[in-house]
């Protein structure tokens, strides 16, 4: 079974993707911060993050930059924040995310992302690829 940490804040953002994915077959674990995500990793590494921006203690680039740093298996990570701006879209990926989606989003559109970012979607009619995935970061 793949498990996926969400990195959020809130209690309620946290639950509404806990829910989804749950319902979805994943093991979620759950952190309020960052430097709460960065100890689970040490415990174990995750197949997949969603990670907010706004967070205390340590932000979701801070934790980007601190999980891309570190000597683990690395796995994909979504940045899932109500920033909107370019510049926060740029920030997330120079900072390790490969997908950036807006809040709030769409279970169903959380889903396929999920599924192609670990791999587990299939091949669009006409034989596409993960990478044809708008947003994604190669």
């Amino acid at each position: 079974m793949k498990r996926i940490l969400v990195i959020d804040d809130a209690a309620t953002v946290r639950l509404y993707h806990r829910n989804i994915l749950e319902a979805a077959g994943f093991a979620v674990s759950e952190a309020v911060n960052g430097l709460e995500a960065l100890e689970r990793v040490a415990e174990s590494p995750f197949d997949l993050y969603l990670v907010d921006i706004n967070m205390p203690k340590l932000d979701g680039y801070g934790f980007l930059r601190e999980l891309r740093g570190k000597d683990i298996p690395q796995a994909p990570a979504i940045m899932v924040s109500t920033e909107a701006a370019a510049n926060d879209q740029k920030l997330a990926y120079v900072s390790g995310a490969n997908l950036y989606l807006i809040k709030p989003v769409r279970p169903e559109r959380l889903l396929a992302h999920v599924l192609t970012l670990l791999g587990l979607a299939s091949l669009p009619p006409g034989g596409g690829s993960a990478s044809d995935v708008e947003g994604k970061r190669s």
